[in-house]
Formats: C-alpha cells, structure tokens, sequence
C-alpha cells in the first residue's frame, strides 16, 4: 500500500492542530444549548487555510514532495480518506446516546449529536468538518492543476486557470463569511454522523475535483478568450444570488430592522419570515445560486461534452432538491400558517418562474 493512503489523515491531524492553536475569533451561533445560551464558536477559517496552503506549496517548493503528487496517488488517497471518514463515524456516532424511534443505520448515517465540540468547547465539529473538507478541497485542485501545467507547460488551458481561480474564490469566500453559515441549515439542522462526516473527509475533498480529476490531462481546447466571459459571469451571477441571499438571512436575524447591504429593506410576515430582497424571489433562491456556481466552473474548463464533469451540478440538483423539501416541512412545522401565508407570497421554491 502506497504511503499516499495516510496523506489524508496527515492533513486532517494538520489541519486541526492549525484550528485548535492558530489564534481565532470567538462569535456566538444561532443555535443554543440546553440552557438557552447561543452555541460559541471560534472562527480562524482563513487563517488555517492560507497556512495550509503556504505549508503545501513549502513543501513542493523544497522538493519533499511533486507538485502534483495529490493528483498522480488521487485513488489511494481517495481510499484512505474513505477508511478515516468511517472510522471518525463510528468513533462519534456510536459512544453517543441513542435516538427515541431511530434505527442503528439512521443514526450512523445522520448521526446522534446535533452540536457536537470538542477540547472544552474549542474546537466545534461541524466547523472543523467543513474547514478540512475546504481546505483538502483547495491542495487537492491546486495538485490537479499543478499536474496540467506540467504536461502542457507550453500550452496550458485558459480554462483550467479560470477553473482553479473561480473554485479557491469560492473556497476563501466561504471561510471569510464562516459566521454567515453559522444561520444555515447544516449548522442548525444536521447532526454529525456518517453524512457529514465521510463527506467532509472523502467526498467533499475529492468528487468536489472531479472536473479536474477527469480533465486534467485534456488539451487546451483553446477557445476563444471571449468565451470565458460569460462563464465567469454566470459564476458570478450564481455567487451573487447565493451569498446575497444568505447574508440578507443573517442579518435579519441578527438585527431584524436593518437595511441589507444598505438598500433592501427588511419586509417579514409577522416579523418573522422574510419576503423582500433576495428572499422574495424565491424560497431557497440560495440554492439557485449554488447551481449556477456548479454548472460555471463545469463549463470554464472548455470540455461541455466530456460527461463526468457535470456530475459536479447534478449532485447539487439531488443535494439541494430534497433539501428544499425537508426545509420546508421544517418551517412548515416551526412556523404554521405563517409558512402558508409565505408559500403564498412567494410561489417559487428554488428557481423563479420555473420551480
């Protein structure tokens, strides 16, 4: 078995180590505990994340390891991060107490602990999950990149930069907003069990890269400049309705008389569920956003007709989905006939005028 099968147990003891010690902001979350009090957090997101990257890139740099070697030992890597994303279920499901009326499967699939943290409270699980799934995410495309560089260093794809340079976009942007996320629904709604945790160790990481996992070692399709154009806009289009839509959301909830980004003035039935700005178009206008994001970086690197880069997008279709429809039945129970009242309002559950 290659040495690259514990990479990612390698990185993921990094990358925690980074969380726990790198100084970081201490905020308070939506969610509280038994007693009332909102949940703290701390927040050191970028940080971990351009150290982690800074460490990579030193270690390449000094010849420790190839440039694209995360792209070269990409399947012994994925069947490590397989193995330690089962392990860490098992490790956080089972010591848990049960839960009234769940099978064994459905509890090691969703988990049992909602809110899960760890060395007294400073580290918080979900949001190490999701700073290793992010940060994995970014050595992992900047390995497949760096593997495309070096086959056709005298040709390399327009396209494959734009690619590498909308996902870290995305990537840092995500951890600069982490308190934003803090108010959305896996934050508040899911609990940490096989579906979180194997994702952020193993399928986040890696079928996240799938574009370049499948396209790395195509030609530059050159393209005409123009062309990715109206990809990046499209990226940014998505990026606008995704991020708009969720930090509307937050400071709503955080100052219910406040003016998002100084022009949309905050309108809710009741005081309570929001129907002006972004959230006035439609239900879940944020997944709209996340789609247009996904169908962006599949079409920037300049092969729509190769398959397996569009599994990207489609995942968020099945992803978000049934997600909107058990977000519904949510509200619906939390909020009554005012959900009602805003299913009226706003007819539209993700995309305006079509769904």
């Amino acid at each position: 078995m290659s040495l690259a099968f514990a990479w990612p147990a390698v990185i993921a003891g990094g990358i925690f180590a980074l969380h726990a010690l790198l100084p970081a902001r201490h905020v308070e979350g939506y969610v509280r505990d038994a007693s009332g009090a909102a949940l703290r957090y701390r927040l050191n997101g970028p940080l971990v994340f351009a150290v982690s990257v800074a460490i990579w890139a030193g270690v390449c740099r000094a010849g420790w390891l190839a440039w694209d070697a995360f792209y070269v030992h990409r399947w012994e890597m994925v069947a490590g991060a397989c193995v330690l994303g089962v392990l860490f279920t098992l490790l956080v499901v089972l010591p848990a107490p049960r839960v009234p009326g769940w099978s064994l499967g459905k509890e090691l699939y969703l988990g049992r602990v909602e809110q899960p943290q760890w060395l007294g409270g400073r580290v918080d699980a979900k949001m190490f999950l999701y700073l290793l799934g992010a940060v994995s995410l970014e050595l992992n495309l900047l390995s497949y990149g760096a593997h495309h560089f070096l086959l056709y260093p005298a040709d390399p794809s327009p396209g494959v930069v734009l690619y590498l340079a909308l996902f870290s976009f995305f990537l840092v942007e995500y951890l600069a907003f982490e308190q934003v996320h803090l108010y959305t629904y896996d934050f508040v709604a899911e609990r940490v069990g096989f579906k979180l945790g194997w994702g952020c160790f193993c399928f986040y990481p890696y079928f996240y890269a799938i574009g370049l996992w499948t396209t790395a070692e195509l030609p530059d399709p050159h393209w005409a400049t123009w062309a990715y154009v109206p990809i990046a806009a499209l990226f940014f289009s998505g990026w606008t309705f995704a991020r708009g839509a969720n930090l509307q959301k937050y400071w709503f909830k955080r100052d219910p008389s406040r003016k998002a980004f100084g022009l949309i003035v905050p309108e809710a039935l009741e005081g309570r569920v929001l129907v002006s700005g972004f959230w006035g178009l439609s239900r879940h206008i944020n997944y709209l956003g996340e789609l247009l994001m996904a169908t962006a970086l599949t079409l920037s690197l300049g092969h729509p007709d190769v398959f397996w880069p569009w599994l990207y997008p489609l995942y968020y279709v099945g992803l978000l989905v049934p997600r909107q429809l058990d977000d519904d039945r949510r509200c619906a129970e939390k909020y009554g006939p005012l959900w009602n009242a805003y299913r009226e309002r706003v007819r539209w559950r993700i995309v305006p005028f079509i769904y």
